[in-house]
């Protein structure tokens, strides 16, 4: 069906011919390349790797494939078994590991899976990193070990506790307060190991109700797991009949965190960044970083708090290095993922959950009053498909010179600000398509002003297409 080489890992579905799907071949050839270019990164005789993976059902086999190339390489793995994505990130650092692989397609349907990389510092693998990976894969430029020197596998189960012990240690994590709020949680954790992660996490933070849906880590996933509002119809109905406080849920990898009010009403993915950077923000002034393509109200939240803002081009890494750059001490995205320093440079749904019951315990109202406390904006999501002849770096100038006196970003594609209102246009990777975002304070002017770009378009198209008739 779909196989995805990219500088960020290896994506695919299961089953299939060798290079045109993940297949144990693919699995094997990758985790080779991925081993070889830390042997030769890092001058160490012997290094150790974090394995850890999400429940889908090909997690085992694509475990057991990926730690015995490891083991062949004659690196040593530390095995953490059923685990998230931001724990292993941690644990390559905890561990004094050299480097780390996480087995999950993250937010992608039960047949995907991929391997996410990790550096020696326990974050993602740079573009010029990735490159070389897929270089060493390509030109199966690796060689394996001899019998006496086989890596080794240590399973550790501790790595969650350790996570968790690490989160609760933050200063601004509330649990006294939590504790008193009496809150009552419902949870979805689309039977991944979110079900075996926020249980322990919300009772450690004196949470004593917990209503658990799909918390079973069997891999079968019951919805799309993108923590999306059309996703979450189940957690909304549970959280009203229940009288919870809040809903939770996560995404399989537990990297991304959804919040659905007490109302059923979902809190919106891009304002769970927005409501944890305003808490950190309250307590320490700093500044801030989130992609081009999330929502404004991150930087009128830090304007309030006096920080500074500061928009990255979109992918992870590229908002961590922004947030480095600039010495954030909070950042992320849009779609849920928040990125808290104090603990490490990831994506981490579960530092997400301490820090806004910290701040929801200490707001002393509902969920609902504390999203309505902040600026409303809506991001309107679009797309326009392009034929292959199109010239695509043409068409983007070409949209930059006709709004040239509007304020403009060209970091990743071409951010148009209209005041408070605002079009990022990006080019798709592996698709001939450009993805259109727009957000305004409402939404039919967000849906418009992305209809106006995209009939700015259709004309230049046209126009092109009229010319090389």
């Amino acid at each position: 069906m779909a196989l995805i080489k990219s500088i960020s890992g290896i994506r695919g579905t299961i089953g299939g011919k060798a290079g045109n799907n993940l297949t144990p071949i693919d699995v094997v050839k990758f985790s080779a390349a991925y081993g070889t270019w830390l042997q030769q990164q890092l001058n160490t005789k012997k290094l150790t790797v974090v394995v850890g993976r999400d429940a889908r059902i090909s997690g085992n086999m694509v475990n057991s494939l990926v730690i015995a190339t490891l083991n062949g390489l004659g690196i040593n793995v530390i095995d953490g078994g059923l685990s998230t994505t931001p724990t292993i990130e941690m644990a390559v650092v905890s561990e004094q590991a050299h480097g780390g692989i996480i087995i999950t397609a993250s937010h992608n349907p039960k047949e995907w899976n991929a391997l996410k990389l990790l550096n020696h510092k326990g974050e993602f693998i740079s573009a010029t990193d990735g490159e070389t990976i897929l270089a060493i894969a390509q030109n199966e430029a690796y060689n394996f070990t001899d019998v006496n020197t086989i890596g080794s596998t240590t399973i550790n189960n501790t790595l969650i506790q350790k996570h968790i012990d690490a989160i609760l240690a933050l200063p601004l994590v509330n649990v006294a307060a939590i504790k008193k709020a009496n809150f009552r949680v419902a949870i979805d954790c689309v039977n991944s190991t979110g079900g075996i992660v926020l249980p322990t996490l919300l009772k450690q933070l004196g949470v004593d109700v917990i209503h658990e849906l799909y918390c079973e880590p069997n891999g079968e996933f019951p919805h799309n797991p993108e923590p999306l509002s059309e996703n979450l119809r189940d957690i909304a109905k549970l959280v009203v009949k229940q009288n919870a406080s809040l809903g939770i849920a996560v995404d399989p990898d537990v990297d991304r965190l959804a919040l659905v009010c007490e109302d059923g009403e979902m809190f919106g993915e891009e304002y769970t960044l927005v409501a944890v950077a305003d808490y950190v923000l309250k307590h320490t002034k700093g500044n801030t970083v989130s992609n081009l393509s999330s929502t404004r109200a991150l930087r009128d939240v830090t304007e309030k708090r006096k920080g500074i803002y500061t928009a990255a081009a979109v992918g992870e890494v590229n908002v961590v290095q922004q947030m480095k750059d600039t010495n954030a001490i909070i950042g992320g995205e849009g779609n849920g993922g928040v990125i808290y320093p104090e603990l490490h440079y990831g994506r981490d749904a579960m530092v997400g959950i301490a820090l806004f019951l910290s701040h929801l315990a200490e707001y002393g109202k509902s969920i609902s009053m504390l999203r309505a406390s902040y600026p409303n904006y809506h991001i309107s999501k679009n797309k326009i498909e392009l034929n292959d002849d199109i010239d695509l770096d043409k068409l983007m100038a070409d949209i930059q010179t006709k709004y040239k006196k509007q304020p403009i970003n060209t970091i990743d594609g071409l951010k148009i600000e209209f005041d408070k209102e605002w079009v990022h246009l990006r080019r798709s990777n592996t698709e001939p398509i450009i993805r259109i975002y727009s957000e305004s304070t409402a939404e039919a002017t967000a849906n418009n002003l992305a209809k106006k770009i995209m009939a700015d378009l259709s004309a230049l198209i046209k126009e092109q297409t009229l010319k090389t008739a």
